[in-house]
């Protein structure tokens, strides 16, 4: 008999009104967004095996704007609907696996470990809910007194629930919407089972939850800065690639084993070194043939493979490129365009810039023999929670 195979579903499509400003998923957390601390973890999960496909559910409007970055991380992105139910169903529909974790985007610091009691238990029951003790003491009231409660009699929940895929889409489609899919699930008549949740798992609500987050992910961040050079020489009968673009009309080109993209080099150059990862010369040696004039941007893809591997992600690069000629200050713009999109930044929340600068007349780059480019990249990962 196969294993079970899970789904990781991000529901992420609620306005965040009660917290005002910008829907809260969105918020920058740590230097990522809220929702892409959730995802994270679910990366490592899928990294592990333990999870076969995840699915990032959004507000109507925000599903293109991600799309770039959902399919570089190789996720689904899906478009929420007007109810928090309506989005969920429309996330499970997605989904490939025979059983699903559904986790509230606002849960930033969500662990592994939660994550596999809850797989486990729902493996061997069909569902299974992450549940926390009341610590303070409870009260009801009807408007004018106030009743003391047994605090013993309830029971917090929390996010990610798990269940068996297909049972929870014939459920939902029954049943009136409600405020998770295990009181649904309870509703049925079908059993559940109780994992403890985890104290952290808290949701982003108020004000006081955001500061709190904004604590937490402070100490919860790693962060390391890394160095990149690179430097070619120019010769006649050579395309020029500067940071992925190919610059038309020179008669001037880069001399490499690869397309010569000297900026793009000196990137990747820095954010392995951020990493603690060998050079470039190193991973894709000049004595290898198969990287003979090789795309340097497919070369980069590589390169952030390998630091997501590691639960790395830019969070800022900066490059100087040093060329006396031909004259390139007029594609500044685009240099800046192409490579933001290819680290995954957006024109709302860039993470690459890029400056021009003249030699001079001094040195080899000043007499036209070479460019020279310099570059510094700051990454970050989640620490152990």
């Amino acid at each position: 008999m196969s294993s079970p195979r899970w789904s990781f579903l991000i529901a992420a499509a609620g306005s965040g009104s009660r917290l005002g400003g910008a829907p809260k998923q969105f918020r920058q957390l740590g230097g990522r967004p809220v929702w892409r601390w959730s995802c994270d973890t679910a990366l490592s999960l899928r990294e592990s095996g333990r999870v076969l496909d995840i699915v990032l559910v959004l507000p109507d409007g925000q599903t293109e704007e991600l799309l770039p970055e959902c399919g570089k991380l190789g996720i689904t992105a899906v478009r929420g609907g007007a109810t928090r139910s309506e989005s969920v169903l429309n996330g499970l529909k997605e989904c490939r696996g025979s059983y699903v974790l559904i986790h509230d985007a606002a849960r930033p610091f969500i662990t592994e470990a939660l994550s596999v009691r809850l797989t486990e238990e729902a493996e061997r029951c069909g569902a299974a809910v992450p549940l926390l003790k009341c610590s303070d003491a409870l009260k009801k009231t009807d408007g004018c007194s106030i009743y003391p409660e047994d605090r013993n009699n309830y029971l917090l929940t929390q996010t990610p629930q798990a269940f068996r895929r297909e049972d929870l889409i014939s459920i939902m489609r029954e049943g009136a919407p409600a405020d998770d899919e295990a009181s649904l699930w309870m509703a049925s008549g079908r059993k559940i089972a109780q994992v403890s949740g985890e104290e952290a798992n808290f949701k982003i609500t108020t004000k006081f939850d955001w500061q709190m987050a904004c604590a937490l992910a402070g100490n919860m961040i790693e962060t390391r800065v890394g160095h990149g050079y690179d430097i070619h020489k120019l010769v006649r009968g050579r395309p020029l690639v500067i940071a992925g673009v190919k610059v038309e009309g020179s008669d001037l080109g880069l001399l490499g084993h690869s397309d010569a993209d000297l900026v793009t080099h000196a990137v990747m150059d820095a954010l392995l070194g951020a990493a603690g990862e060998p050079d470039i010369g190193t991973i894709f040696p000049a004595a290898d043939e198969k990287w003979k004039d090789a795309d340097s941007i497919k070369l980069l893809h590589k390169v952030l493979s390998m630091l997501t591997a590691k639960g790395w992600k830019p969070d800022w690069v900066d490059a100087t490129l040093n060329a006396q000629q031909p004259r390139l200050g007029h594609l500044i713009s685009s240099f800046r365009d192409k490579l933001n999109s290819e680290l995954g930044g957006s024109s709302v929340s860039p993470v690459f810039n890029i400056k021009v600068k003249s030699a001079e007349g001094c040195g080899s780059a000043g007499r036209g023999e070479c460019m020279i480019c310099h570059c510094v990249a700051a990454i970050s990962r989640k620490r152990a929670i």
